[in-house]
């Protein structure tokens, strides 16, 4: 079934679309070649009609320019048809291609020819929201919303959708789900263990929302539209639906939803006090960015409210110079004062105005994040949001967003610009994609014949990526860190309102104040109206979160380099190659004076080192091998593509015992000797532990823990806390997963790369694990706040790590390269092309101080290791 192109952001924002109609759309009352087969969509204030050929674009047909709907009968007087007279139309999505729509002011009839509905009840639905658009905007909201709420007394929660009928539904409500734009009305329905939420219309993927209460891990009360109406609920990320915002009727309904939850004994929240979050800050634990983002959360502030976008500040102030230098002062923004006031000749003339004023005044005119700022911003990344918000019209190409020196300058200069920016400069993840028009949109051409295409970025960065890493650097950098909470104190703090706010020159339009409006008590349905497209277009202060100076931070822990003991470099020099195996090597361990090597040809090999020749050779399976360790002197554990694990004894050179490990190959083995634990991944997605490992006959009774994940598992390692284990695993989906073994249970799942994770290790205190991916992208993720502190893209994939537990870090690559790194400098020591082909496994020998290397080219290298003086 072809993939339908109507969405609810081709309607205007907050417009309800009730249902559709397949249907026959003609220019004549008579169904013939020209006719176009589709569905009709009804809509509060439009019909649009989408035809089932991509090729021929949507039209949409607005009641406030409909003259005339009526039944007539057809010429072949074989169907009822609706004949709606238009004066004006617009076309949008011809041959599926994202543009301006195309708006055609002239008299048009369209002849619908219903396949099922009885044309009499759609005429009848169609003449009452024609009517309705005749009214002025209160007077029409108020007629559809009495429409909508007929509906919805008609409406029943459908007992079908549920998991299990033998639940009750404790809470039934009304309620709104929230995207950008976008307002889903439907009912909210409330069982002792899950969240159901059954859309009016059919325009969901999904005909109900299942939300279970047990993955609840946060609740946020949400203020929408300046009314305290909102909940947005967060939840584990294997939850079928990991966030939700939902609006409801009133306070009222929205406090008893968030009691009820809140006493469920299902309901287990993450507990993070906002006293604990700014200490973990201030001690350098949390980034500058993770605690930016905390903050606009508590502050009511969503990506999927575009009236309270997250807000985040302008850093740099240099956007001409080649390079950027963070021990200049010069460099940064001064962020103790707002936008407004960083001109002190433009700020004069604000405040001469401003005295000029009767109460309530004002400095700033304009807000410093609002929806259209927003957009401004990220109409690129988020084309469609821009035409809902603006009528199916871009901005004139020499107002857009052309270039990041032109906007920080008219944001200085201009007496109505004032904005900050948005969390997308700073995302490294996003890889600054905001940044450039991927989607080839002619958004038209400039003043100078220019046409308006990616922003121009300042000189010191060399792509949108490495802007938005600069720009990161810049947030996370020194200066940053010590005068961060001056810029908090103005958004967020004690200067946001009242007499703080007059000192510190940070007034803006009292509206845009939460608690300064109660739309509650305004009966006046014009003045609610106009109060409403106002906070719509103007935008909302933050939350006050702090009401006295907030702390500083005390030390940049994470913008400085890793912390470690020592500043160790190795000068590496091969010692020994093996050519042993007959196809790839894929792992490759070094024990005593023995080598022992596993391959794709199914053998195990054992090489001694002193005698300078093979001991042992064995075929283990007709299936290749995938990974090899010691689990005592004498017995090598051996993971197989038959899902087999073996044990085999080299010093007798026999199979100790075997048995089937996994539904699916295994992948990776681990060695933990002190519990005596052998711990297995496969590409069944579970990882096994296994207790029994030295008892002939006794492996599979020693299972003692599995843990499942989404995909497969490609590396697994572990860290000790005190007397806890935490096993952590890496999957081909790019996730890093921390599985508690005392407990069994996920303690977290953080997405750390988009392809394949090829190497997992932890690096000194275990607070931080080094992750590789088959994109060359290498990431240094602290897990105590759970995000990545680092990340380096290399130009090749990357194929494996090893760690030497003290400051140095070795990289295999897809083209045979092996990388020696420093993290304490986070630099890159030395480069050597080791293979001729990809490295599958890098091994490190502390005891005699060698690296071992495995590659596809069939071979083992042992690497001798100098200290690099």
């Amino acid at each position: 079934m072809d993939k339908s192109r109507f969405s609810m952001l081709l309607l205007e924002p907050g417009e309800i679309y009730f249902e559709d109609y397949s249907c026959v759309l003609n220019h004549i009352a008579l169904k013939n070649e020209n006719s176009q087969q589709g569905r009709l969509k009804l809509c509060s204030k439009s019909l649009v009609f989408e035809p089932r050929d991509w090729a021929h674009p949507l039209i949409k047909m607005q009641f406030k320019d409909c003259s005339d709907i009526t039944i007539i009968e057809s010429i072949d007087k074989k169907n009822n048809v609706i004949k709606v007279k238009m004066k004006m139309y617009a076309e949008m999505l011809e041959e599926n291609i994202l543009a301006p729509y195309k708006f055609i002011y002239e008299d048009k009839d369209f002849f619908v020819f219903f396949d099922f509905a009885s044309a009499e009840e759609c005429l009848c639905q169609m003449q009452q929201l024609q009517r309705a658009s005749t009214l002025h905007a209160p007077e029409h909201n108020s007629m559809v919303a009495t429409i909508l709420h007929s509906r919805y007394m008609r409406m029943e929660f459908d007992p079908v959708m549920m998991d299990d009928f033998t639940e009750q539904i404790v809470c039934e409500l009304q309620a709104e789900k929230i995207s950008p734009l976008v307002r889903h009305q439907g009912k909210l329905a409330l069982t002792p263990t899950t969240i159901y939420f059954q859309p009016f219309s059919n325009v969901e993927s999904s005909p109900v929302l299942k939300l279970k209460l047990a993955h609840l891990r946060r609740m946020y009360k949400r203020r929408f539209l300046l009314r305290q109406v909102g909940l947005e609920v967060y939840s584990a990320e294997e939850s079928s639906v990991p966030h939700i915002y939902l609006t409801f009727q009133s306070d009222r309904a929205r406090d008893r939803i968030y009691s009820i939850l809140q006493e469920s004994p299902h309901v287990h929240l993450e507990s993070v006090h906002t006293e604990e979050m700014t200490l973990q800050w201030q001690n350098g634990i949390v980034s500058n960015y993770d605690y930016l983002m905390y903050l606009n959360c508590l502050a009511d502030r969503s990506k999927n409210d575009l009236t309270q976008y997250p807000v985040f500040p302008w850093v740099v102030a240099d956007y001409t110079s080649e390079t950027l230098d963070f021990n200049k002062s010069e460099t940064f923004r001064d962020l103790s004062k707002p936008m407004g006031a960083l001109n002190p000749d433009r700020l004069e003339r604000l405040k001469e105005r401003y005295h000029e004023m009767s109460d309530p005044k004002f400095l700033y005119g304009s807000h410093y994040s609002a929806p259209g700022l927003v957009l401004f911003y990220l109409v690129r990344k988020y084309p469609k949001y821009m035409l809902c918000l603006q009528n199916g019209r871009f901005d004139h190409p020499d107002r857009m967003f052309n270039s990041v020196k032109d906007v920080y300058n008219n944001c200085l200069r201009n007496m109505s610009d004032f904005k900050e920016l948005v969390p997308e400069f700073y995302d490294i993840e996003g890889k600054g994609d905001f940044l450039m028009n991927k989607y080839e949109i002619n958004f038209g051409e400039r003043h100078d014949g220019s046409k308006v295409n990616n922003v121009t970025l300042p000189p010191w960065a060399k792509s949108p990526e490495d802007f938005v890493f600069k720009l990161r650097e810049a947030l996370e950098s020194e200066y940053v860190c010590r005068h961060l909470h001056l810029w908090i104190d103005l958004i967020f703090g004690y200067k946001q309102r009242g007499e703080e706010a007059i000192k510190a020159d940070n007034v803006f339009h009292h509206v845009c104040y939460e608690g300064a409006v109660n739309l509650e008590c305004i009966y006046d349905m014009n003045d609610r109206h106009a109060l409403e497209v106002q906070i719509m277009e103007f935008g909302q202060v933050p939350k006050q979160l702090f009401t006295k100076p907030h702390v500083r931070k005390i030390t940049p822990r994470i913008a400085k380099s890793l912390a470690f003991n020592d500043n160790l470099s190795y000068k590496m020099e091969c010692v020994d190659v093996l050519s042993l195996h007959k196809e790839a090597v894929k792992c490759a361990i070094r024990q005593g004076n023995i080598i022992i090597s596993v391959g794709k040809d199914g053998t195990l090999k054992v090489y001694d080192i002193v005698q300078r020749k093979q001991i042992r050779s064995v075929i283990l399976s007709s299936t290749p091998l995938s990974s090899c360790v010691m689990v005592n002197e004498n017995t090598v554990a051996i993971g197989a593509w038959d899902n087999e694990i073996y044990l085999y004894d080299v010093e007798y050179g026999r199979v100790v015992e075997s048995f089937r490990a996994h539904d699916d190959s295994v992948s990776c083995l681990l060695w933990l000797d002190k519990e005596r634990l052998l711990i297995s991944g496969g590409y069944d997605g579970v990882v096994r532990v296994w207790g029994n490992i030295f008892r002939t006959g006794q492996a599979l009774r020693g299972l003692k823990a599995e843990f499942d994940h989404d995909g497969k598992v490609t590396n697994v390692t572990y860290r000790r806390r005190r007397h806890e284990i935490d096993i952590i695993t890496a999957t081909g989906d790019g996730e890093v997963f921390v599985w508690d073994y005392t407990t069994r249970e996920l303690k977290s799942k953080i997405s750390v790369h988009s392809s394949p994770i090829s190497g997992v290790c932890f690096i000194l205190s275990g607070d931080r694990v080094v992750t590789a991916s088959e994109d060359g992208d290498v990431s240094v993720t602290d897990l105590s706040v759970l995000h990545s502190v680092y990340q380096k893209h290399l130009p090749e994939p990357v194929t494996s790590l090893c760690w030497d537990g003290s400051s140095v870090l070795w990289l295999g690559g897809s083209n045979g390269s092996l990388l020696q790194w420093n993290m304490l400098t986070v630099t890159q020591t030395s480069s050597h092309i080791a293979h001729d082909f990809s490295i599958n496994n890098v091994y490190f020998d502390e005891i005699s101080k060698t690296v071992i290397t495995a590659s596809e080219d069939k071979t083992v290298k042992i690497w001798k290791l100098t200290l690099d003086s």
